[in-house]
Protein backbone atom coordinates (compact mmCIF):
# COMPACT_ATOMS: atom_id res chain seq x y z
CA UNK A 1 0.00 0.00 0.00
CA UNK A 2 1.32 3.73 -0.64
CA UNK A 3 2.53 5.60 2.13
CA UNK A 4 3.71 9.04 2.08
CA UNK A 5 7.41 9.11 1.91
CA UNK A 6 9.28 10.32 5.25
CA UNK A 7 10.42 13.15 3.24
CA UNK A 8 6.92 14.33 3.30
CA UNK A 9 7.50 16.89 5.99
CA UNK A 10 5.22 19.69 7.33
CA UNK A 11 6.74 22.20 6.33
CA UNK A 12 4.70 25.12 8.16
CA UNK A 13 7.57 26.56 9.76
CA UNK A 14 8.41 27.71 6.19
CA UNK A 15 8.32 31.60 6.16
CA UNK A 16 9.44 32.94 2.65
CA UNK A 17 10.59 36.55 2.94
CA UNK A 18 9.11 38.34 -0.52
CA UNK A 19 11.62 41.00 -2.05
CA UNK A 20 8.85 43.55 -3.49
CA UNK A 21 9.43 44.83 -6.36
CA UNK A 22 8.05 47.98 -8.08
CA UNK A 23 5.41 47.00 -10.03
CA UNK A 24 5.17 43.20 -9.37
CA UNK A 25 2.33 41.80 -7.30
CA UNK A 26 2.28 39.61 -4.27
CA UNK A 27 0.77 37.13 -6.03
CA UNK A 28 3.72 37.01 -8.57
CA UNK A 29 6.25 37.51 -5.77
CA UNK A 30 5.07 34.34 -3.82
CA UNK A 31 4.82 31.83 -6.98
CA UNK A 32 8.31 33.19 -8.10
CA UNK A 33 9.14 32.39 -4.46
CA UNK A 34 7.82 29.22 -3.96
CA UNK A 35 9.46 27.64 -7.02
CA UNK A 36 12.55 29.36 -6.43
CA UNK A 37 12.66 27.59 -3.35
CA UNK A 38 11.58 24.39 -4.88
CA UNK A 39 14.31 24.80 -7.82
CA UNK A 40 16.74 25.29 -4.50
CA UNK A 41 16.19 22.22 -2.93
CA UNK A 42 14.58 24.64 0.12
CA UNK A 43 11.25 23.06 -0.14
CA UNK A 44 12.18 19.13 -0.97
CA UNK A 45 9.74 16.67 -2.72
CA UNK A 46 6.70 15.68 -1.19
CA UNK A 47 7.37 18.36 1.33
CA UNK A 48 3.86 19.40 2.93
CA UNK A 49 3.05 23.39 2.02
CA UNK A 50 1.74 25.51 5.23
CA UNK A 51 -2.06 25.97 4.69
CA UNK A 52 -3.41 28.74 2.40
CA UNK A 53 -4.83 30.49 6.24
CA UNK A 54 -1.49 30.03 8.08
CA UNK A 55 1.14 30.88 5.21
CA UNK A 56 -1.39 34.10 4.37
CA UNK A 57 -0.87 34.88 8.35
CA UNK A 58 2.60 34.60 8.72
CA UNK A 59 3.06 36.66 5.02
CA UNK A 60 0.48 39.78 6.18
CA UNK A 61 -1.36 38.78 2.50
CA UNK A 62 -4.71 37.86 1.75
CA UNK A 63 -5.75 34.10 1.73
CA UNK A 64 -7.14 34.36 -2.16
CA UNK A 65 -3.37 35.93 -2.94
CA UNK A 66 -2.03 32.75 -1.52
CA UNK A 67 -4.40 30.36 -3.55
CA UNK A 68 -3.68 32.00 -6.58
CA UNK A 69 -0.19 31.48 -5.76
CA UNK A 70 -0.51 27.93 -4.92
CA UNK A 71 -2.81 27.04 -7.73
CA UNK A 72 0.26 28.73 -10.56
CA UNK A 73 2.54 26.61 -9.28
CA UNK A 74 0.27 23.55 -9.47
CA UNK A 75 -0.43 24.42 -13.15
CA UNK A 76 3.37 24.82 -13.89
CA UNK A 77 3.57 21.47 -12.11
CA UNK A 78 5.71 22.51 -9.28
CA UNK A 79 2.80 21.85 -6.19
CA UNK A 80 0.29 19.09 -5.96
CA UNK A 81 -3.19 19.42 -4.43
CA UNK A 82 -4.44 16.48 -2.78
CA UNK A 83 -8.36 16.77 -1.40
CA UNK A 84 -8.64 16.38 2.16
CA UNK A 85 -4.81 16.45 2.84
CA UNK A 86 -3.24 19.81 1.96
CA UNK A 87 -0.55 21.21 -1.16
CA UNK A 88 2.65 18.85 -1.72
CA UNK A 89 5.85 19.29 -3.69
CA UNK A 90 5.41 17.90 -6.43
CA UNK A 91 8.40 15.47 -8.59
CA UNK A 92 7.78 16.65 -11.59
CA UNK A 93 8.30 14.78 -15.03
CA UNK A 94 11.04 16.08 -16.48
CA UNK A 95 13.05 15.20 -13.37
CA UNK A 96 12.36 11.84 -13.05
CA UNK A 97 12.91 11.56 -17.25
CA UNK A 98 16.62 12.05 -15.96
CA UNK A 99 16.93 10.14 -12.43
CA UNK A 100 14.87 7.28 -13.47
CA UNK A 101 13.61 7.23 -17.32
CA UNK A 102 16.76 6.06 -18.22
CA UNK A 103 16.88 4.72 -21.84
CA UNK A 104 19.96 2.82 -21.44
CA UNK A 105 21.73 0.07 -23.39
CA UNK A 106 20.03 -3.03 -22.49
CA UNK A 107 23.09 -4.75 -22.18
CA UNK A 108 24.43 -2.65 -19.14
CA UNK A 109 21.35 -2.64 -17.42
CA UNK A 110 17.61 -3.09 -17.72
CA UNK A 111 15.44 -0.65 -18.64
CA UNK A 112 11.63 -0.98 -17.63
CA UNK A 113 10.61 2.50 -17.04
CA UNK A 114 9.45 3.49 -20.82
CA UNK A 115 6.73 2.06 -22.21
CA UNK A 116 7.64 0.69 -25.66
CA UNK A 117 7.03 -1.64 -28.34
CA UNK A 118 9.35 -4.77 -28.32
CA UNK A 119 10.98 -4.80 -31.06
CA UNK A 120 12.14 -8.31 -32.95
CA UNK A 121 13.72 -9.63 -35.99
CA UNK A 122 10.69 -9.37 -37.95
CA UNK A 123 10.52 -5.40 -37.42
CA UNK A 124 14.10 -5.35 -38.57
CA UNK A 125 13.48 -6.97 -41.39
CA UNK A 126 10.14 -5.34 -42.19
CA UNK A 127 11.43 -1.97 -41.63
CA UNK A 128 14.63 -2.70 -43.78
CA UNK A 129 12.11 -4.00 -46.89
CA UNK A 130 9.50 -0.87 -46.80
CA UNK A 131 12.97 1.50 -46.92
CA UNK A 132 13.91 -0.28 -50.05
CA UNK A 133 10.83 -0.14 -51.50
CA UNK A 134 10.40 3.45 -50.98
CA UNK A 135 13.93 4.32 -52.20
CA UNK A 136 12.55 2.22 -55.15
CA UNK A 137 9.10 3.70 -55.73
CA UNK A 138 8.01 7.10 -57.48
CA UNK A 139 7.83 9.19 -54.29
CA UNK A 140 6.52 12.47 -55.93
CA UNK A 141 3.08 11.37 -54.37
CA UNK A 142 4.37 12.21 -50.93
CA UNK A 143 7.13 14.21 -51.32
CA UNK A 144 6.26 16.58 -52.78
CA UNK A 145 2.81 17.83 -51.49
CA UNK A 146 2.67 20.60 -48.43
CA UNK A 147 -1.27 19.95 -48.36
CA UNK A 148 -3.81 19.16 -47.60
CA UNK A 149 -3.28 20.18 -43.65
CA UNK A 150 -5.11 17.01 -42.15
CA UNK A 151 -3.11 14.91 -44.24
CA UNK A 152 -3.02 13.40 -48.10
CA UNK A 153 -6.09 11.54 -49.07
CA UNK A 154 -4.18 8.54 -49.90
CA UNK A 155 -2.65 8.54 -45.90
CA UNK A 156 -6.38 8.96 -44.26
CA UNK A 157 -8.15 6.40 -46.61
CA UNK A 158 -5.69 3.93 -45.21
CA UNK A 159 -6.25 5.60 -42.01
CA UNK A 160 -10.22 4.39 -42.41
CA UNK A 161 -8.89 0.70 -42.89
CA UNK A 162 -6.83 1.07 -39.88
CA UNK A 163 -9.63 2.46 -37.74
CA UNK A 164 -12.38 0.26 -38.95
CA UNK A 165 -10.21 -2.88 -37.09
CA UNK A 166 -10.77 -1.09 -34.02
CA UNK A 167 -14.51 -0.30 -33.98
CA UNK A 168 -14.09 3.36 -35.32
CA UNK A 169 -16.18 3.56 -38.42
CA UNK A 170 -15.87 7.11 -39.98
CA UNK A 171 -15.57 9.12 -43.16
CA UNK A 172 -12.08 10.56 -43.88
CA UNK A 173 -12.86 14.05 -43.66
CA UNK A 174 -13.56 13.35 -39.80
CA UNK A 175 -9.92 11.90 -39.89
CA UNK A 176 -6.67 13.79 -38.67
CA UNK A 177 -3.07 12.71 -39.74
CA UNK A 178 -0.85 12.98 -36.62
CA UNK A 179 2.92 12.98 -35.55
CA UNK A 180 2.09 10.39 -32.92
CA UNK A 181 -0.91 9.88 -30.53
CA UNK A 182 0.94 12.28 -28.33
CA UNK A 183 0.40 14.63 -30.83
CA UNK A 184 -3.44 13.73 -31.49
CA UNK A 185 -4.17 13.82 -27.85
CA UNK A 186 -2.57 17.90 -27.65
CA UNK A 187 -4.71 18.73 -30.90
CA UNK A 188 -8.04 17.07 -29.32
CA UNK A 189 -7.55 18.67 -26.11
CA UNK A 190 -6.69 22.34 -27.55
CA UNK A 191 -9.66 21.72 -29.87
CA UNK A 192 -12.38 21.61 -26.77
CA UNK A 193 -10.76 23.11 -23.48
CA UNK A 194 -9.85 26.73 -22.73
CA UNK A 195 -7.55 28.12 -19.91
CA UNK A 196 -9.06 27.47 -16.00
CA UNK A 197 -11.73 24.83 -17.46
CA UNK A 198 -11.86 21.68 -15.52
CA UNK A 199 -10.82 18.52 -17.33
CA UNK A 200 -11.29 14.61 -16.09
CA UNK A 201 -8.86 11.49 -16.34
CA UNK A 202 -8.42 8.34 -14.32
CA UNK A 203 -6.92 8.91 -11.01
CA UNK A 204 -3.61 7.20 -12.13
CA UNK A 205 -3.23 8.23 -15.61
CA UNK A 206 -0.43 8.82 -18.46
CA UNK A 207 1.73 11.70 -17.78
CA UNK A 208 1.07 13.01 -21.26
CA UNK A 209 -2.29 14.55 -20.32
CA UNK A 210 -0.73 15.78 -16.70
CA UNK A 211 1.88 17.42 -18.75
CA UNK A 212 -0.95 19.07 -21.31
CA UNK A 213 -2.72 20.48 -17.78
CA UNK A 214 0.50 22.62 -16.89
CA UNK A 215 1.16 23.68 -21.16
CA UNK A 216 -2.41 24.72 -22.06
CA UNK A 217 -3.14 26.21 -18.33
CA UNK A 218 -6.15 23.59 -17.28
CA UNK A 219 -7.36 22.20 -14.49
CA UNK A 220 -7.28 18.19 -14.16
CA UNK A 221 -9.19 16.41 -11.85
CA UNK A 222 -8.83 12.78 -11.12
CA UNK A 223 -11.13 10.25 -10.87
CA UNK A 224 -11.62 6.88 -8.99
CA UNK A 225 -11.14 3.70 -10.65
CA UNK A 226 -11.27 -0.19 -11.07
CA UNK A 227 -9.92 -2.80 -12.93
CA UNK A 228 -12.28 -0.77 -16.17
CA UNK A 229 -11.28 2.30 -15.69
CA UNK A 230 -13.02 5.28 -14.08
CA UNK A 231 -16.32 4.90 -12.02
CA UNK A 232 -19.47 5.93 -13.69
CA UNK A 233 -20.81 6.92 -10.80
CA UNK A 234 -17.77 9.14 -9.83
CA UNK A 235 -18.01 10.44 -13.50
CA UNK A 236 -22.21 11.32 -12.85
CA UNK A 237 -21.03 13.19 -9.65
CA UNK A 238 -18.49 15.52 -11.38
CA UNK A 239 -20.03 16.06 -14.47
CA UNK A 240 -23.05 17.35 -11.78
CA UNK A 241 -21.15 20.08 -10.40
CA UNK A 242 -21.14 21.72 -13.76
CA UNK A 243 -17.74 22.79 -14.23
CA UNK A 244 -16.45 20.03 -16.73
CA UNK A 245 -15.83 20.54 -19.92
CA UNK A 246 -14.23 17.25 -21.41
CA UNK A 247 -12.94 13.87 -19.95
CA UNK A 248 -10.07 12.19 -21.06
CA UNK A 249 -9.56 8.55 -20.94
CA UNK A 250 -7.23 5.29 -21.77
CA UNK A 251 -9.69 3.13 -22.13
CA UNK A 252 -7.89 -0.03 -23.23
CA UNK A 253 -4.82 -1.57 -21.87
CA UNK A 254 -4.47 1.91 -19.57
CA UNK A 255 -1.22 3.18 -18.32
CA UNK A 256 0.07 2.33 -15.77
CA UNK A 257 -2.94 -0.16 -14.30
CA UNK A 258 -3.49 -1.88 -17.33
CA UNK A 259 -7.17 -1.47 -16.80
CA UNK A 260 -9.54 -2.25 -20.08
CA UNK A 261 -13.02 -1.23 -19.88
CA UNK A 262 -15.68 -3.28 -21.27
CA UNK A 263 -18.53 -2.37 -23.53
CA UNK A 264 -21.36 -1.96 -21.04
CA UNK A 265 -18.77 0.57 -19.04
CA UNK A 266 -18.01 2.24 -22.31
CA UNK A 267 -21.84 2.86 -23.25
CA UNK A 268 -22.54 4.06 -19.64
CA UNK A 269 -19.51 6.72 -19.85
CA UNK A 270 -21.12 7.68 -23.17
CA UNK A 271 -24.29 7.96 -22.14
CA UNK A 272 -23.56 10.28 -19.01
CA UNK A 273 -21.55 12.60 -21.53
CA UNK A 274 -24.12 13.11 -23.58
CA UNK A 275 -26.28 14.13 -20.63
CA UNK A 276 -24.06 16.70 -19.21
CA UNK A 277 -22.50 17.61 -22.82
CA UNK A 278 -19.09 16.65 -22.41
CA UNK A 279 -16.32 15.40 -24.15
CA UNK A 280 -15.01 12.52 -24.66
CA UNK A 281 -11.58 12.30 -25.95
CA UNK A 282 -10.21 8.56 -26.05
CA UNK A 283 -6.45 7.81 -26.37
CA UNK A 284 -6.04 4.07 -27.43
CA UNK A 285 -2.69 4.03 -28.52
CA UNK A 286 -2.78 0.60 -27.32
CA UNK A 287 -5.99 -0.64 -28.53
CA UNK A 288 -4.92 -2.75 -31.18
CA UNK A 289 -3.45 -4.82 -28.67
CA UNK A 290 -6.80 -5.70 -27.99
CA UNK A 291 -8.11 -8.95 -29.95
CA UNK A 292 -11.92 -8.44 -29.12
CA UNK A 293 -14.12 -5.49 -30.41
CA UNK A 294 -14.64 -2.54 -27.60
CA UNK A 295 -16.98 0.06 -29.11
CA UNK A 296 -15.59 3.69 -29.38
CA UNK A 297 -16.58 7.33 -27.90
CA UNK A 298 -16.43 8.65 -31.66
CA UNK A 299 -18.69 5.95 -32.77
CA UNK A 300 -21.17 5.83 -29.56
CA UNK A 301 -21.10 10.03 -29.38
CA UNK A 302 -19.98 11.21 -32.56
CA UNK A 303 -20.94 14.71 -31.91
CA UNK A 304 -18.48 14.76 -28.59
CA UNK A 305 -16.03 12.08 -28.55
CA UNK A 306 -12.53 12.30 -30.49
CA UNK A 307 -10.85 9.24 -30.95
CA UNK A 308 -6.73 8.86 -30.89
CA UNK A 309 -4.15 6.23 -31.98
CA UNK A 310 -1.13 5.64 -33.74
CA UNK A 311 1.26 2.62 -34.20
CA UNK A 312 4.11 3.59 -31.71
CA UNK A 313 2.92 0.83 -29.08
CA UNK A 314 1.33 -1.88 -30.93
CA UNK A 315 3.67 -2.18 -34.57
CA UNK A 316 6.56 -0.09 -34.20
CA UNK A 317 8.50 2.54 -31.72
CA UNK A 318 9.74 4.34 -34.53
CA UNK A 319 6.35 4.23 -36.88
CA UNK A 320 5.35 7.61 -34.93
CA UNK A 321 2.39 8.41 -36.96
CA UNK A 322 -1.09 8.76 -35.32
CA UNK A 323 -4.69 9.04 -36.73
CA UNK A 324 -7.11 11.67 -35.13
CA UNK A 325 -10.97 11.09 -35.36
CA UNK A 326 -13.01 14.34 -34.71
CA UNK A 327 -16.25 15.46 -34.20
CA UNK A 328 -17.45 16.17 -37.78
CA UNK A 329 -18.04 20.00 -37.00
CA UNK A 330 -14.29 20.47 -35.05
CA UNK A 331 -12.56 19.06 -38.14
CA UNK A 332 -11.36 22.38 -39.41
CA UNK A 333 -10.79 23.76 -35.92
CA UNK A 334 -8.83 21.00 -34.99
CA UNK A 335 -6.68 21.18 -38.58
CA UNK A 336 -5.95 25.03 -38.02
CA UNK A 337 -4.86 24.16 -34.68
CA UNK A 338 -2.62 21.37 -36.06
CA UNK A 339 -1.59 24.24 -38.88
CA UNK A 340 -0.68 26.44 -36.63
CA UNK A 341 1.22 23.64 -34.38
CA UNK A 342 3.17 21.97 -37.03
CA UNK A 343 1.66 22.29 -40.54
CA UNK A 344 0.91 18.27 -41.29
CA UNK A 345 2.49 15.02 -40.21
CA UNK A 346 5.36 14.18 -42.13
CA UNK A 347 4.28 12.75 -45.13
CA UNK A 348 7.02 9.95 -45.67
CA UNK A 349 6.06 8.60 -42.04
CA UNK A 350 2.82 8.15 -43.28
CA UNK A 351 2.92 6.70 -46.32
CA UNK A 352 4.79 4.04 -44.64
CA UNK A 353 2.20 3.45 -42.09
CA UNK A 354 -0.20 3.29 -44.91
CA UNK A 355 1.79 0.47 -46.87
CA UNK A 356 2.10 -1.83 -43.92
CA UNK A 357 -2.05 -1.17 -43.43
CA UNK A 358 -2.78 -1.70 -47.05
CA UNK A 359 -0.33 -4.80 -47.49
CA UNK A 360 -1.02 -6.12 -43.80
CA UNK A 361 2.72 -5.50 -42.76
CA UNK A 362 1.26 -3.75 -39.71
CA UNK A 363 -1.45 -6.63 -39.02
CA UNK A 364 1.02 -9.21 -39.16
CA UNK A 365 3.98 -7.04 -36.71
CA UNK A 366 1.33 -6.51 -34.41
CA UNK A 367 0.30 -10.21 -34.66
CA UNK A 368 3.83 -10.47 -32.98
CA UNK A 369 3.33 -7.91 -30.37
CA UNK A 370 0.47 -9.59 -28.83
CA UNK A 371 2.23 -12.73 -28.79
CA UNK A 372 5.30 -11.22 -27.53
CA UNK A 373 3.31 -9.30 -24.84
CA UNK A 374 1.47 -12.54 -23.55
CA UNK A 375 4.69 -14.18 -23.33
CA UNK A 376 6.50 -11.29 -21.53
CA UNK A 377 3.47 -11.06 -19.12
CA UNK A 378 3.61 -14.69 -18.55
CA UNK A 379 7.03 -14.11 -17.02
CA UNK A 380 5.80 -11.51 -14.67
CA UNK A 381 3.27 -13.80 -13.36
CA UNK A 382 5.96 -16.36 -12.53
CA UNK A 383 8.16 -14.56 -10.80
CA UNK A 384 6.25 -11.12 -9.46
CA UNK A 385 2.89 -12.82 -8.94
CA UNK A 386 2.52 -11.72 -5.28
CA UNK A 387 2.96 -7.96 -6.02
CA UNK A 388 1.33 -7.53 -9.00
CA UNK A 389 -1.73 -5.17 -8.73
CA UNK A 390 -2.36 -4.28 -12.45
CA UNK A 391 -1.71 -5.92 -15.65
CA UNK A 392 -3.75 -7.44 -18.60
CA UNK A 393 -1.83 -10.32 -21.08
CA UNK A 394 -1.67 -7.97 -23.56
CA UNK A 395 -0.04 -5.26 -21.82
CA UNK A 396 3.41 -4.00 -22.47
CA UNK A 397 3.74 -3.20 -19.02
CA UNK A 398 2.85 -4.17 -15.06
CA UNK A 399 1.80 -2.49 -11.61
CA UNK A 400 3.31 -3.36 -8.80
CA UNK A 401 1.86 -2.98 -5.34
CA UNK A 402 4.65 -1.62 -2.94
CA UNK A 403 5.84 -4.02 -0.05
CA UNK A 404 5.68 -3.30 3.78
CA UNK A 405 8.86 -1.13 4.96
CA UNK A 406 9.72 0.16 1.57
CA UNK A 407 8.57 3.74 -0.03
CA UNK A 408 8.38 3.98 -3.97
CA UNK A 409 11.33 6.16 -3.56
CA UNK A 410 13.59 3.47 -1.72
CA UNK A 411 12.60 1.22 -3.91
CA UNK A 412 13.23 3.29 -7.14
CA UNK A 413 16.90 3.84 -5.83
CA UNK A 414 17.64 0.56 -4.48
CA UNK A 415 16.88 -1.29 -8.03
CA UNK A 416 18.63 1.86 -9.84
CA UNK A 417 22.10 0.66 -7.57
CA UNK A 418 21.52 -2.70 -9.45
CA UNK A 419 20.66 -1.46 -13.05
CA UNK A 420 17.01 -1.85 -12.89
CA UNK A 421 15.37 1.08 -13.87
CA UNK A 422 12.00 1.37 -12.74
CA UNK A 423 9.28 4.24 -12.49
CA UNK A 424 6.85 5.40 -9.17
CA UNK A 425 3.79 6.64 -9.46
CA UNK A 426 4.09 10.48 -8.79
CA UNK A 427 4.49 11.00 -12.55
CA UNK A 428 0.92 9.19 -13.15
CA UNK A 429 -0.97 10.70 -10.29
CA UNK A 430 -3.58 13.84 -11.81
CA UNK A 431 -5.09 16.19 -9.77
CA UNK A 432 -7.54 15.24 -6.97
CA UNK A 433 -7.44 12.96 -3.97
CA UNK A 434 -4.30 11.10 -4.18
CA UNK A 435 -4.86 6.97 -5.32
CA UNK A 436 -2.80 3.78 -3.95
CA UNK A 437 0.49 4.12 -5.35
CA UNK A 438 2.99 1.56 -6.56
CA UNK A 439 5.57 0.73 -9.09
CA UNK A 440 5.52 0.42 -12.67
CA UNK A 441 7.70 -1.88 -15.18
CA UNK A 442 7.72 -1.82 -18.85
CA UNK A 443 7.83 -4.97 -21.17
CA UNK A 444 9.01 -3.69 -24.49
CA UNK A 445 11.98 -3.01 -26.03
CA UNK A 446 14.58 -5.57 -27.09
CA UNK A 447 15.29 -7.42 -23.59
CA UNK A 448 15.37 -11.10 -24.54
CA UNK A 449 13.19 -13.24 -22.58
CA UNK A 450 15.78 -14.39 -20.36
CA UNK A 451 17.17 -10.68 -19.75
CA UNK A 452 13.61 -9.96 -18.55
CA UNK A 453 13.56 -12.73 -16.29
CA UNK A 454 16.98 -11.73 -14.81
CA UNK A 455 15.80 -8.53 -14.28
CA UNK A 456 12.61 -9.16 -12.52
CA UNK A 457 14.17 -11.78 -10.72
CA UNK A 458 16.10 -8.41 -9.22
CA UNK A 459 13.16 -6.33 -8.55
CA UNK A 460 11.07 -9.71 -6.62
CA UNK A 461 14.76 -9.75 -4.54
CA UNK A 462 14.54 -5.98 -3.68
CA UNK A 463 11.17 -6.07 -2.86
CA UNK A 464 11.77 -9.18 -0.10
CA UNK A 465 14.75 -7.73 1.23
CA UNK A 466 14.02 -4.71 4.11
CA UNK A 467 15.05 -1.54 3.10
CA UNK A 468 18.96 0.15 4.20
CA UNK A 469 18.34 1.92 7.80
CA UNK A 470 21.10 4.37 5.80
CA UNK A 471 19.14 5.26 2.66
CA UNK A 472 17.14 8.54 3.91
CA UNK A 473 13.36 8.43 2.69
CA UNK A 474 13.57 4.67 2.62
CA UNK A 475 11.96 3.88 6.09
CA UNK A 476 8.22 4.65 7.26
Amino acid sequence: MYRHDSKSQDNGAWKPALQHRKGVTKHKLLTDKIISDIDDGILPVHAQMPTHRDLAHVLGISVQTVSLSYKEAERRGYLRGEVGRGTFVRSRVTERADSFMLDRDPSGSADLSIIRAVYTEAHERSARELMQALAESDNSSFMRPCRPIAGLDAHRAAAQVWLAGLSVTTDPDRILITNGAAHGLFLAVASVVRPGEVVLTENLTDHGIIGLANVLGFTLRGLPTDREGILPDAFEAACAIGDVSALVIVSSLGNPTSHVMGAERRRTIADIARRHNIFVIEDEVYKPMLRDPRPSMADLIPELGFFVTSFTKSVMTGLRIGYLVVPAHYSIRAASILRVTGWSATNVVAEMASRWVLDGTAQALLAVQRSEAEARQAIVSDVLAPFVAGSHPLSLCAWLSVPERWTEEGLVRALARKGVAVTPSDPFVAGGERPIGGIRICLGGRLSHSALRSALETVRGTFEQLPPVFDVGSIV
